[in-house]
C-alpha cells in the first residue's frame, strides 16, 4: 500500500482498518508496518529506527469494538502482537549492513496535533518509547486475523525532555525521507530470506511427498 487511512482524518476504525480485512480475504499471512513517530526515549536521536516490540493503545475506539468477525476470537490474547521471529530475523539484518536499529513500545494516539511536553512524559513514564497516530488499528486487526506482524517505527522528532524541542510537518517528513532508504533496504533483505526459507520447505516436503501438490 502506499499511504493508509487516518483516524483523525474523519475515517471509522472500520474504515482504517478495512484494508487489512482485504489482505486477509487475498490469504496475506505476514504484515510489514511502518509509521513517523515522535521519540521519548532519551537513548534516541532523529533518524533512528525503532523496530516495535510492542504497543500501547490510546486510541478513543477500539477497531474491534461491535460484531465479532469469525477471523478471530471475541476476546483475542495479545501477548506477542510482534512477531519474534521477524524480530530476529531484522535484527540479524541490521547488524550484517551496519545499520542503527533501536527497540520500544509505540503508543498509538488519535492526533492529529503533536504531543505537548507533558503528554510526551506521560507516555514516556506508562511505558512508551516512541508515539504516533497510526499502526495500532491495523496491528490489532490483523493480530485478531492472525497475520504474523513486524513494525518498524521512525523517529522523526524528539519530546519529553527538559528542553522543550518544537517540531513541524515538513521537519517529519524530511527525517522520514532521510531514513526510509535503511528501512527498506531490512524489509527487501527480510523478504529475500523469508522466500528462501518458503521454497526449502516445498522443496522438502515435494521430496518427503512425492505424490502430493504443495498448497
Amino acid at each position: 500500500m502506499q499511504g493508509r487511512f487516518h483516524f483523525y482524518e474523519g475515517y471509522s476504525m472500520k474504515e482504517v482498518t478495512f484494508p487489512i480485512r482485504v489482505m486477509y480475504e487475498l490469504g496475506i499471512k505476514t504484515l510489514f508496518v511502518s509509521n513517523a513517530a515522535g521519540g521519548m526515549n532519551e537513548n534516541f536521536r532523529v533518524g533512528d529506527l525503532m523496530i516495535i516490540t510492542d504497543h500501547i493503545n490510546f486510541f478513543p475506539e477500539h477497531p474491534l469494538r461491535g460484531k465479532n468477525f469469525p477471523t478471530g476470537p471475541r476476546f483475542p490474547d495479545m501477548h506477542e502482537t510482534y512477531d519474534q521471529t521477524l524480530i530476529k530475523l531484522a535484527t540479524e539484518i541490521a547488524k550484517e549492513k551496519k545499520i542503527r536499529v533501536k527497540y520500544g513500545v509505540y503508543v498509538g494516539v488519535q492526533g492529529p496535533t503533536f504531543e505537548t511536553p507533558a503528554e510526551y512524559k506521560m507516555y514516556r513514564i506508562i511505558g512508551g518509547d516512541a508515539v504516533g497516530m497510526s499502526t495500532v488499528p491495523e496491528v490489532i486487526v490483523a493480530h485478531h486475523c492472525g497475520i504474523r506482524i513486524f513494525g518498524v517505527s521512525v523517529i522523526t522528532d524528539l519530546g519529553g525532555f527538559d528542553a522543550p524541542v518544537e517540531v513541524s510537518h515538513e521537519e517529519v517528513q524530511e527525517a522520514a525521507n532521510k531514513a526510509q532508504p535503511f528501512m527498506t533496504e531490512i524489509m527487501r533483505e527480510m523478504i529475500v530470506r523469508s522466500e528462501k526459507v518458503e521454497s526449502t520447505k516445498k522443496e522438502k516436503y515435494n521430496t518427503d511427498h512425492p505424490t502430493e501438490k504443495w498448497k
